[in-house]
């Protein structure tokens, strides 16, 4: 499995869907609660190359971007693919 990073907030509906349909797949995450530890927020920023918004998720370290993101690669059926290839 891929190791999974996901950013988040705690009240966040977009990162609650993320992290649904991910425990969906089966697969686990690590959760990186920015808004628990603000000084996450910056690390988050540059890993994503500017992304200030949450959720920012990343497999096997690659930038995959929001929830729209991770909703639209599993409508693709490329999620999958990521989740079992690395």
């Amino acid at each position: 499995m891929a190791k999974i990073d996901i950013y988040t907030t705690t009240y966040c509906p977009y990162c609650v869907r993320a992290k649904a349909l991910l425990a969906q797949k089966g697969v686990d995450f690590n959760e990186i609660k920015v808004d628990e530890n603000p000084e996450l927020r910056a690390e988050m920023t540059q890993r994503s190359h500017g992304g200030r918004t949450v959720p920012q998720i990343f497999i096997a370290d690659k930038a995959i971007g929001g929830c729209d993101e991770l909703y639209a690669l599993a409508a693709s059926n490329q999620l999958d693919t990521l989740l079992k290839n690395v």
